[in-house]
């Protein structure tokens, strides 16, 4: 990884689309594991969004029920595949 890890960062109003591994992706994966473990617990959107996306799900419900879906899509995907293509540069590069 080249961006050092963060526990908590803030986050975008919308997680990155695509099939490319981005620098916010690389800065936000502990959010995304932390999502991943939330939804497996059966956790309350609302709650994981207040804590874990730095939102306010009662002030602006809409605008922090898009992150919320956005950011956990992002984690599903690169549980999914993206997890892949780190894989694959880091052999690329030797490391």
């Amino acid at each position: 990884m080249r961006v050092p890890v963060e526990l908590d960062p803030d986050v975008d109003d919308e997680a990155p689309r695509g099939n490319d591994v981005t620098p916010y992706d690389e800065q936000h994966h502990v959010t995304y594991w932390r999502l991943l473990d939330a939804k497996a617990e059966g956790a309350d959107w609302q709650e994981v969004a207040r804590i874990v996306l730095h939102r306010d799900p009662v002030g602006e419900e809409a605008r922090t029920r898009h992150c919320w879906e956005s950011h956990l899509a992002r984690a599903e995907w690169l549980s999914r595949v993206g997890y892949r293509r780190i894989l694959e540069q880091a052999v690329a590069k030797g490391n």
